[in-house]
């Protein structure tokens, strides 16, 4: 039996912002030109750091934390890439072994793990924390006895800072479709300024702006009419009822970005489950295997296998057009829906397969 993967959509809608300093005084007032407009606050100096949620409530550091605990793997592979792995000393829904790049696997397997899936409350509190990264936005529905939320004031008295990336945990409360990796690359720069490495944060967006302008220059201008239709199939999350990615959701920005027509572009939201007379009603002429990383190229494999064996065989969706075409694009879902520097790869990967020749 597959354990089912939750990505909560209970939404606290946080604003994680913030920059940090540069090398020089030009690269200082960039950086702090980039904190005014996504809504934080920085000294000259590069501390404190202003981080404000949407109901204004304002955490602010006075220096880099010292002891870090993560929600997941999302936020434990953005410390990683940004240097700052030395301050994690515990992280829920650990990646397995081999799941993150080589060069950055070894570091995460040295973290202690807090909890297999969600942190258990008293685990967090008594963790010595003074800084825990959510990725989600309420532990409040997943249940299961897996522990209660703490609350803002349990956060306060154990000395604890909590904060959000906000492309995921804030998914289900924006105002309109996300079409961009804006959030994501908010979420890099406001842990490379609450963790003093900034520079680093500036590097790594560099990246994804540039891999992400390189695919649209090709794909970009391509009408609606011409574009794919597009079904990320959440095979963990479970097939008695799909969970679809809604116009929300950081995969939709993705696999627009990628030149494809999310099938589901008009569910507002980040997920919702529908029934599998939606999907045959949208017929889509691509579905992306989204399967939880195994940790190795021969687990992925036969993950991957397992899905598309299932829709093959499945009489609800043998008959879709991109299942008797054979057209599947076989990505992981956590690089696809949760904010990460591998979000850009995930669109030029998509791009490459759905546009082939075009794209590099």
């Amino acid at each position: 039996m597959r354990s089912r993967v939750w990505w909560p959509t209970t939404a606290v809608v946080l604003g994680l912002l913030a920059a940090g300093c540069g090398d020089g005084d030009g690269d200082k007032g960039a950086d702090k030109d980039k904190a005014a407009a996504a809504g934080a606050s920085v000294s000259g100096s590069g501390y404190p750091v202003g981080v404000t949620d949407c109901m204004g409530a304002k955490t602010t550091f006075a220096a880099a934390p010292k002891k870090i605990v993560t929600s997941n793997a999302a936020g434990l592979e953005l410390l990683l890439r940004l240097g700052a792995g030395d301050k994690v000393t515990g992280t829920g829904f650990p990646p397995g072994k081999g799941t993150l790049p080589a060069e950055l696997d070894a570091q995460a397997q040295k973290v202690k793990v807090l909890g297999k899936m969600v942190i258990p409350k008293e685990k967090l509190l008594g963790s010595g924390a003074d800084l825990y990264i959510d990725t989600f936005a309420s532990m409040g529905g997943m249940g299961g006895g897996m522990g209660d939320t703490p609350t803002d004031a349990e956060y306060k008295a154990a000395g604890i800072k909590h904060i959000y990336l906000k492309s995921t945990a804030c998914a289900s409360n924006r105002k309109s479709p996300v079409t961009d990796l804006s959030a994501v690359e908010d979420d890099i720069t406001s842990l490379g300024a609450v963790t003093g490495t900034s520079a680093k944060a500036k590097e790594l967006v560099s990246g994804m702006k540039k891999t992400v302008d390189a695919v649209q220059s090709v794909v970009g201008s391509t009408p609606q009419g011409s574009r794919p239709t597009y079904f990320f199939f959440d095979y963990d999350a479970g097939t008695k009822q799909p969970s679809v990615v809604c116009n929300r959701q950081v995969a939709h920005a993705v696999i627009t970005l990628a030149g494809a027509r999310n099938a589901f572009a008009d569910c507002d939201g980040d997920f919702k489950q529908v029934g599998w007379e939606d999907v045959i009603a949208k017929n889509p002429d691509w579905i992306q295997l989204g399967v939880r990383d195994r940790g190795s190229e021969s687990a992925n494999k036969a993950a991957f296998d397992e899905a598309q064996k299932w829709l093959q065989d499945n009489a609800a969706t043998k008959g879709l057009k991109a299942v008797k075409e054979g057209h599947f694009v076989r990505i992981g879902s956590e690089r696809t829906t949760i904010a990460g520097v591998s979000n850009a790869d995930t669109v030029r990967e998509i791009a490459k397969t759905l546009h082939p020749g075009k794209v590099g």
